[in-house]
């Protein structure tokens, strides 16, 4: 039987574009709060009922519309935030395609209110109206919609409990409050008020913000920081490594206010992370990256959750080396937080991690632990400690270091220490692993990553993509110890590898680098092998449990963590330190009460 082509009716037309923008209650909020975000508000009141099933209401103090703008809103793909072409090549408003509000008008019964600052009253309008009508409001818009998949029974099928729904619509308000510190927002629920939260401008504003979604716990473990290269600015709080999570649940990335899940940026914070975090945790972090608009490309998903950068490689390398260096000054004296015992789970190992720490596992790559070279060989090995330090005041320069002075060492495993704050815990087997790794790092810088001729060249089949890619990365491949040609349209021919990875599997090294360079112009596969190596070797070189170590010993130790890079956490990711104040020791002995 023929079929004849024909056009879809309006109202079938407008439920299928509400199926790529509405999937829930908490899509209609993010759609409407987007809305007054674009329109200027500064303070947004959302209300819902029924876990947004029964009602929402999102009301803003935005600049409002005109009467004659209230029938257009409600059409499809009618909109003030762009008017030609070329404003797709910069888009800064949340909202740009003028479909959110007609699609959620198809699957419910939708009311708006609008009042601009110079009108002497509202209007109001609902889908098949014939004219807006006058109402009472204030300056700003009101969208109520109610009884949401009404006319759509399937998809009210698939909406979960009220709970549950509401507890999407509170995550997704947590992280639109997130985006815009300037911006109030209150959220109520069922008449029960979940939280208000004032506008704020400065530093110790946001952070009141911050503590108030995300826990005071958050705030106080983790780093602040700002900087600008490249006309990227990248801003916003990084979680120490000792706050790390059991999954990825604590993580707000913001494009020019945008909320965005992109793997680029996913890959950047993991590798910066990839040295100081324990195997299978995850950062916490809440960061805003400015960039120009004409640079990124936020028309590429409907729900707008996803971007392009027009320099991909360039994001990548600013937020890899931006983060990285934020965690390299993770160390004594340094700007970031000391660790604390005070600081609650996240920094208590044994509640952390359930059953404890578990030993490091394997690499995946099964690396062989080989005689490590003369040079890498004198830069792990145990050094004597310099003049010993008398007293427990000020050093030579009359300046207190920041983790004071050895007082003596506790069952052969930790270094006491006393500083101007109170007691210090040293993990000496952790802390010297960290310091031991980063000369073996230095070292391997500094001489660049030798290569190993393989006696037999391993012939490797992959997509003539990968091939082609090959051929063009040679000199990147050749600075990473691997020495590849192209032999045909599907192969490759490995003639050489890092000499500290002999032994490995180079036929999937070398596809596992072909793929990330492919997906994001770099890899740090090579490196991060390079580096385990490097990781077992400082374990077997660092100072063991039960050794004896004399006082210069400790304060040498000391000394040698506050100047290393990355020294609060050992190379597998548990903390080196941490810092007992004097006002928690008080709390201990009922001192003051």
């Amino acid at each position: 039987m023929s079929r004849r082509i024909h056009p879809l009716p309006s109202d079938l037309v407008n439920q299928i574009a509400a199926g790529e923008v509405v999937e829930r209650p908490a899509s209609v909020i993010k759609e409407l709060v987007e809305n007054s975000l674009d329109a200027a508000a500064r303070r947004i009141e959302i209300e819902v009922e029924g876990g947004g099933i029964r009602s929402m209401r999102v009301r803003d103090d935005g600049i409002g519309m005109a009467p004659d703008d209230l029938p257009l809103a409600l059409s499809r793909h009618a909109t003030s935030k762009i008017a030609s072409l070329e404003d797709l090549d910069g888009i800064v408003t949340l909202g740009f395609r003028g479909e959110a509000l007609p699609s959620i008008a198809s699957v419910s019964r939708l009311v708006l209110t609008s009042r601009t600052a110079d009108s002497e009253h509202a209007w109001r309008v609902a889908p098949g109206d014939d004219a807006p009508e006058p109402a009472a409001h204030p300056p700003g818009t009101s969208v109520e919609v109610r009884d949401l998949f009404y006319n759509v029974p399937a998809r009210r099928r698939f909406l979960k409990s009220e709970k549950t729904e509401f507890r999407h619509i509170e995550q997704l308000v947590r992280r639109l409050a997130l985006a815009r510190f300037e911006v109030g927002f209150s959220l109520r629920h069922e008449g029960r008020e979940r939280f208000d939260l004032r506008a704020v401008s400065d530093r110790p504003g946001q952070e009141r913000r911050l503590a108030a979604l995300l826990g005071r716990s958050f705030v106080e473990q983790s780093l602040h920081l700002r900087h600008s290269a490249a006309g990227l600015t990248l801003w916003g709080w990084m979680g120490l490594p000792t706050f790390s999570r059991s999954q990825a649940d604590l993580q707000y990335f913001y494009v020019n206010g945008r909320l965005v899940r992109d793997k680029l940026v996913t890959h950047a914070v993991r590798q910066a992370y990839q040295d100081v975090l324990y195997h299978g945790r995850h950062p916490a972090f809440v960061l805003y990256l400015e960039i120009d608009p004409r640079l990124v490309d936020v028309n590429v998903h409907p729900t707008k959750h996803e971007v392009r950068f027009r320099d991909g490689r360039l994001v990548h390398d600013f937020l890899f080396r931006t983060l990285h260096k934020a965690l390299a000054e993770v160390r004594p004296g340094g700007e970031a937080p000391s660790p604390s015992a005070s600081s609650g789970e996240a920094l208590t190992p044994a509640a952390a991690l359930p059953g404890g720490w578990a030993p490091p596992r394997q690499s995946s790559l099964a690396l062989p632990v080989r005689e490590a070279p003369a040079a890498y060989k004198a830069s792990y090995e145990w050094q004597r400690p310099g003049p010993r330090q008398e007293g427990l005041g000020e050093d030579e320069n009359g300046e207190a270091p920041p983790l004071g002075f050895a007082l003596a060492q506790l069952h052969g495993v930790y270094v006491l220490a006393q500083n101007r704050e109170g007691l210090v815990l040293v993990d000496m087997h952790a802390a010297h692993e960290r310091i031991t790794y980063e000369r073996l790092k230095r070292a391997l810088e500094k001489e660049g990553i030798r290569r190993q001729p393989l006696l037999v060249p391993l012939t490797v089949e992959v997509a003539p993509a990968e091939a082609e890619l090959a051929d063009q990365q040679r000199a990147v491949l050749a600075d990473l110890g691997l020495e590849v040609d192209r032999i045909g349209r599907e192969s490759l021919v490995v003639r050489a590898i890092p000499a500290l990875l002999e032994g490995a599997d180079a036929a999937q090294l070398l596809r596992d680098l072909l793929a990330e360079l492919g997906e994001f112009g770099t890899s740090d596969r090579i490196r991060a092998a390079i580096h385990s190596v490097l990781a077992t070797m400082a374990c077997h070189g660092s100072v063991r449990a039960n050794r004896r170590l004399t006082l210069e010993e400790m304060n040498a130790l000391l000394r040698d963590i506050e100047a290393t890079e990355r020294s609060g956490q050992c190379n597998h990711g548990r903390p080196t330190w941490v810092q007992l104040r004097m006002d928690e020791l008080d709390r201990l002995f009922l001192r003051g009460r």
